[in-house]
């Protein structure tokens, strides 16, 4: 049976499965990733690491001798830039990730020069240091080898899924997806090109960006640089939040889905391209032989890391959090806002700090606790309303996918918050599946996806009052 090997390069752990076209999963394969934080607001990875975990993951799939692979899908995380010299394939910078925020200033004052209205007109995103565009300026600014190289013609810059099918590929394939393209704020989403009014904007040599490709394409093939033969097609490549609504079945407007992972995010096809007017950005949700799928998406910066960051400040794993957080009925009025590298959608300010408010001396770390797990459902429900409001109409429920949504205590508390019906999916890996489903496509096969949930969480009780709390607690957090 035909095979493909979907590898799903995030930002805690890259994973690969092996699936056959009947959406069967064969093989599983696992690597940790560290992030570190040189500075205050800076967030970075190895390069180097991230491609080595990628490597770790396909030698375990293929060690595993499950099936003949017929071809190669990536979803991955995306706002991450990656800079590196083409004559060595060697990066020349820790990648920036998606979570830094090294250029909030940058952002600013280019807001203050009244440049924002242009650049979500061609991008569908507000000016922010989420995406790639400032991170790429500041590189040129600040990385005097990236100046060199980029005037001899032999800088690589690119998010995560072009410097993955630079190394599978044997530096023979430079390119990008769509749905990636259009997260970099670089690239006009009307006309599927980048923008040279934007990259001269902000200081991006265009000459060094990869080449757009839909996400359903033929990439490149495979060279000897992995446990992979050398000739296997790289078919599929897609930013992982996008994979994950793919991987739903999602192929119309007016569903949800939330992705839990180190950051979150909230998407749902649009019927058009368009954008935001309520805190939300437009973007492509992927291009096939269907055409281009427009989407809108919420952001949220700090999302299920918020556990582990209180689970490490009370000496405790993740799953003990959880057990503290379910042996009291509430918070008792505490309230955690985990703005630990500012606050992303519906809010966009870089300036927000994390916060806890409303301790008393009958706090305890189980109100702690229950407070990060609510925190983690608040800031979802304050995108699920944004987008209801973009919308113009109710949504009826929540899909959710990603590493926390197995958590069935704060799936429980999403649906409360929402008044929703919860859909909590079956897998865990819907990114990959959704990547291996669009890699399919390409090769002529139809792999079903199937979208019966888990479980379905119905909401048991109104929680206005923390919601009040929350509203609150978050306006401290700005200041």
């Amino acid at each position: 049976m035909t095979c493909v090997l979907a590898i799903d390069q995030g930002t805690t752990n890259t994973k690969a499965v092996l699936v056959d076209e009947t959406g069967a999963i064969l093989a599983r394969a696992t690597s940790p990733l560290t992030t570190t934080y040189p500075q205050n607001g800076w967030a970075e990875q190895s390069a180097q690491a991230i491609w080595a975990s990628v490597r770790a993951v396909i030698a375990d799939i293929v060690a595993q001798n499950a099936g003949q692979i017929a071809g190669v899908a990536i979803a991955n995380q995306r706002e991450t830039l990656v800079v590196w010299d083409a004559l060595t394939s060697q990066p020349i910078h820790p990648a920036i990730i998606w979570q830094c925020r090294r250029t909030a200033a940058i952002c600013a004052d280019l807001i203050a020069q009244g440049h924002d209205r242009a650049v979500v007109a061609k991008t569908g995103l507000g000016i922010n240091p989420l995406f790639p565009a400032s991170k790429l300026g500041w590189v040129m600014h600040n990385v005097p080898q990236a100046r060199d190289l980029a005037r001899r013609g032999d800088l690589r810059a690119g998010t995560v899924d072009a410097w993955l099918l630079w190394n599978l590929t044997g530096g023979r394939s430079f390119a990008t997806d769509h749905s990636n393209a259009s997260r970099t704020q670089l690239f006009d989403t009307e006309k599927l090109e980048w923008s040279s009014d934007l990259c001269a904007l902000f200081g991006a040599p265009q000459a060094a960006l990869p080449q757009p490709m839909p996400s359903q394409s033929r990439f490149g093939v495979t060279a000897a640089t992995t446990a992979l033969p050398a000739g296997v097609p790289i078919l599929a490549m897609m930013g992982d939040s996008h994979a994950a609504l793919y991987g739903h079945g999602v192929r119309a407007a007016g569903t949800v889905k939330a992705t839990y992972g180190t950051g979150s995010s909230l998407m749902a096809l649009t019927p058009a391209r368009g954008a935001s007017s309520h805190g939300l950005s437009g973007t492509i949700g992927w291009t096939d032989a269907q055409g281009t799928a427009y989407a809108v998406e919420g952001n949220i910066t700090v999302s299920a890391q918020a556990a582990s960051f209180m689970a490490q400040m009370l000496g405790l794993s993740v799953a003990e959090l959880s057990d503290l957080a379910q042996s009291v009925p509430d918070s008792g009025g505490v309230v955690f806002v985990p703005a630990l590298a500012g606050l992303g959608a519906p809010h966009w300010d870089d300036a927000a700090t994390g916060l806890v408010t409303g301790m008393t001396h009958a706090t305890t770390r189980a109100h702690l606790a229950r407070a990060t797990f609510e925190a983690i459902a608040c800031q979802i429900a304050d995108v699920f309303d944004a987008m209801e409001a973009d919308m113009g109409a109710p949504l009826t429920a929540l899909r959710a996918d990603g590493g926390a949504s197995s958590n069935a205590f704060l799936m429980q508390l999403q649906a409360d918050l929402l008044g929703r019906p919860v859909l909590q999916s079956q897998v865990e890996e819907v990114g990959a599946l959704g990547a291996a489903a669009m890699a399919f496509g390409a090769l002529g096969i139809v792999m079903p996806l199937d979208t019966t949930p888990t479980t379905v969480f119905t909401p048991r009780q109104s929680m206005g009052d923390l919601r009040a709390l929350w509203v609150q607690a978050v306006a401290r957090a700005r200041g």
